[in-house]
């Protein structure tokens, strides 16, 4: 189970990187916040919400 959580883990941090985000973690919870442009900081975040707002941001963009 634990890999499973680390390759998701790694997975989402190279998607951040890839679209500009910073991604930091905090014991089992995240912080993610953009690079460039215009995003609120979002804390207190599970992987599971991570994977879902980088995803959603990969497909929609900035104005999805």
């Amino acid at each position: 189970m634990e890999l499973h959580t680390a390759q998701r883990e790694r997975a989402a941090f190279d998607l951040a990187e890839r679209l500009f985000f910073k991604l930091e973690k905090h014991g089992d919870r995240y912080s993610l916040r953009r690079k460039v442009g215009e995003f609120a900081p979002r804390t207190d975040l599970s992987l599971d919400e991570v994977e879902q707002l980088l995803e959603r941001w990969k497909l929609q963009g900035p104005g999805g």
